[in-house]
């Protein structure tokens, strides 16, 4: 008899099964097992075509001592994507979840999968099981059996696919499941084990609960573990799990309770770790350092902190190594940085005193406009309210044609917006006849001028406002580019306009007084 002929003689012999005698059936069951093993062509599909599928759903039905290597058939066959929808079909689902709570290591781990293979990639089936309160026994599982490294893996794989829905996050932050997955994390035996581990985490963190949950019970400290056991080596698996582990720091730095206790006072663990890697040879690491960083900065107290404990050095550092050459996404990430720990006022002053203009301004020669965006609006925050860091940029020759080249980038609308946001600026905030001369020197008025009829309200605001300061200060270096530029028709197609905003025709007024009175001085 061939072993086609035998799966044939044991599915016949099942499907006529009336009583369920467990002697009678589990030879049967054996063939069939064999088969599914063996993976002979075609096995799984033959057996759901046989009509045994509601005969194995009794079997399992009656928790009978045939219950495991019920489910171990069952569990076989659903490696076949077409007969997962049979399965469903016969019940086989809801008769296996009731097995989950067996203490028997073996029907669990052969109950676990078959749900997990019958319901993988089907979102009604998997919406079902969570609400069957699947998710508590998976994780109690884990917790009983934490040593069973195939049980455990089984509910990892579960929960990674089930991670996603929030009804499953809902039910797992009422199970301080982080303890748990701290525990397998420490305890992974391979990088595959790490990332099903990593990825179950990242999904979770989405949930601002979870993410002060994570928080709270230590998962950023278990990243940051994780990752300096790794370092220093070139194994393209563990240098995966570091991108992985870091990129989710970052994420959980979203949450700003979870921040703030990462945070620590710049004392804690994670935010040393997150120090340590700006310094890091491991470019990704050093885009998350620079990443976490910019997370840090997003209240005042922690910018001045921060400045105290020295961290602006780092970051000029990192940017400078990759000036020529380098990691765009590191350059945009460290200039991300410098941007917010210069928005407190107080720090303005401290990061001019110890040059941070200067050595920013080495990105100047960037052709990567997503670097020289994030520059021209690191420097415009620099100047924001700070007449002296004004005073200095605006009289820069060199930086002052830079910036002029950006206002005319044809490629990228950003930078040249940006360029010309930060030229007003130097204007606004300077208040100097020098650096309104230095401008009109550079011939940048007109982009002023340009500005000034932007689609964007704050844009038309600053320039017009840049104008008007500048025509106070000094109305003859301004005389030239007015009248080049036809102002005085555009001023007044402007404040006739219905729907143009109050707070810009002010400011429009004045730039037209000022005209006005440089014309008859």
């Amino acid at each position: 008899m061939t072993d086609t002929d035998s799966l044939s003689e044991a599915l016949k012999a099942i499907s006529v099964s009336t009583e369920l005698i467990e002697e009678e059936l589990k030879p049967h069951l054996d063939k069939v097992l064999a088969a599914l093993l063996e993976k002979k062509k075609d096995a799984a599909i033959d057996v759901a075509k046989s009509g045994i599928l509601p005969i194995l759903a009794q079997a399992l039905q009656r928790k009978s001592s045939l219950s495991c290597q019920v489910a171990l058939v069952v569990a076989e066959m659903a490696r076949e994507a077409a007969v997962r929808e049979p399965c469903i079909e016969a019940g086989l689902v809801k008769v296996l979840v009731p097995h989950l709570n067996s203490n028997n290591q073996e029907l669990l781990l052969n109950s676990g999968r078959a749900i997990g293979r019958i319901c993988f990639d089907n979102s009604y089936q998997q919406d079902q099981l969570v609400q069957s309160g699947v998710i508590p026994r998976l994780v109690s599982i884990m917790r009983e059996y934490p040593d069973n490294d195939p049980l455990v893996n089984v509910c990892l794989l579960a929960l990674c696919n089930l991670a996603d829905m929030d009804s499953a996050r809902e039910a797992l932050a009422q199970l301080n499941v982080a303890d748990v997955l701290i525990f397998q994390l420490k305890q992974a035996p391979d990088a595959e084990r790490r990332h099903v581990i990593l990825e179950i985490l990242g999904s979770l963190g989405e949930s601002d609960t979870l993410k002060l949950q994570f928080a709270e019970l230590g998962v950023p400290e278990a990243l940051s573990e994780m990752i300096r056991s790794l370092q220093g080596g070139s194994d393209p698996h563990d240098l995966c799990s570091i991108k992985i582990a870091s990129n989710l720091m970052v994420s959980l730095l979203l949450g700003d309770e979870s921040m703030q206790k990462c945070f620590g006072e710049g004392s804690g663990l994670v935010y040393q770790d997150v120090l340590s890697w700006l310094q890091s040879s491991n470019t990704q690491l050093q885009l998350s350092g620079a990443l976490a960083i910019a997370n840090f900065a997003r209240n005042d107290s922690n910018c001045v902190k921060m400045l105290d404990l020295g961290v602006v050095p780092h970051i000029l550092t990192l940017l400078e190594q990759h000036v020529d050459e380098g990691d765009v996404s590191v350059q945009h990430a460290g200039l991300s940085a410098l941007r917010n720990l210069a928005i407190p006022a107080t720090n303005k002053v401290r990061m001019l005193e110890d040059g941070v203009t200067d050595r920013i301004k080495t990105l100047l020669r960037s052709d990567m406009p997503p670097v020289q965006f994030k520059l021209l609006g690191t420097l415009r925050m620099m100047v924001d309210g700070h007449e002296e860091a004004a005073l200095v940029l605006g009289r820069d020759a060199d930086l002052l044609d830079r910036i002029m080249e950006w206002c005319e980038a044809k490629d990228h609308a950003g930078v040249r917006g940006e360029a010309s946001r930060l030229l007003a600026a130097l204007i606004r905030h300077s208040q100097n006849s020098e650096v309104v001369r230095e401008v009109a020197r550079a011939n940048g008025i007109r982009h002023l001028i340009s500005m000034a009829s932007s689609e964007h309200v704050i844009m038309q605001n600053e320039a017009l406002v840049a104008l008007a300061i500048a025509s106070a200060i000094d109305i003859e270096s301004m005389k030239d580019p007015f009248r080049e530029a036809d102002l005085l028709p555009m001023l007044k197609k402007m404040l006739e306009d219905p729907v143009g905003a109050v707070e810009v025709k002010c400011h429009e007024g004045g730039v037209e007084l000022c005209e006005y009175e440089g014309k008859h001085q």
